[in-house]
């Protein structure tokens, strides 16, 4: 299993003391500097954990002026009975059907963001962010605020529910290669203006990922049993009696 990205250490820490009450509502994190020294990381590993706090709720981001406490906002309670498989399968749904309009609707300036993002896809270190900001590009793009709202929502499940965080971990550190050049495709069809193909690609993307997710949980299950059978071999077994 892939190793938790140190980002999460620093979420964890400043929702404590978000918790405590050491920074209250409305009051403003200290700078990403600051805060970079204080726990010892790098700027880009700040901004992650920024955006992950963002996507939680607990933090806005003001351009200009800095991030500010939220109040807290919890997710409603069905969202703990979501599984990966039913987010991946709406995702797939909901953001096939966003790529397809953002090929129709999508400006220049989008296009080179988009770029920007694929690019920043190849840095391990920036990949997590960079895939979620060329979704969320697509869904500007679509001109359909009740569409943008729905993707977000999808991604704040993807980034704040436990258990989803960590299927995806399975199979989100397997076949970088193949990510990108999922995301590519998708980009390709969208700066072409071609609908259907930017529809198909989006779909190709996530059926690849819904399989990679079934086979880790495959895979999981038959760790499982072997363990438990190998108990109880060990319980029952007779072959120290022939020794």
């Amino acid at each position: 299993m892939k190793k938790r990205r140190r980002f999460w250490t620093v979420v964890e820490k400043l929702e404590g003391l978000i918790d405590k009450g050491v920074y209250p509502v409305g009051s403003r994190l200290p700078a990403e500097r600051e805060l970079a020294e204080a726990y010892d990381v790098s700027r880009p590993t700040i901004r992650e954990a920024i955006i992950a706090l963002e996507v939680r709720g607990r933090v806005e981001v003001k351009t200009g002026s800095g991030v500010y406490v939220s109040k807290t906002e919890n997710l409603d309670s069905q969202v703990k009975s979501i599984s990966a498989f039913e987010l991946t399968q709406a995702r797939a749904l909901v953001e096939a059907e966003a790529a397809a309009l953002a090929a129709a609707t999508i400006r220049e300036g989008e296009l080179i963001s988009l770029k920007q993002a694929l690019d920043d896809m190849a840095s391990a270190e920036k990949a997590d962010e960079a895939d979620q900001r060329f979704h969320e590009i697509i869904s500007q793009a679509t001109r359909n605020n009740a569409m943008v709202l729905s993707i977000k929502n999808l991604w704040k499940i993807r980034r704040t529910e436990s258990q989803v965080i960590a299927a995806y971990q399975d199979v989100c550190s397997q076949g970088i290669e193949q990510r990108i050049k999922e995301h590519k495709a998708i980009y390709d069809a969208i700066a072409k203006h071609d609908s259907s193909a930017a529809r198909k690609a989006m779909h190709n993307h996530f059926n690849r990922l819904i399989n990679a997710l079934f086979e880790a949980s495959e895979a999981k299950a038959l760790e499982e049993i072997k363990r438990k059978t190998d108990e109880t071999r060990g319980l029952y077994s007779i072959s120290h009696l022939t020794q």
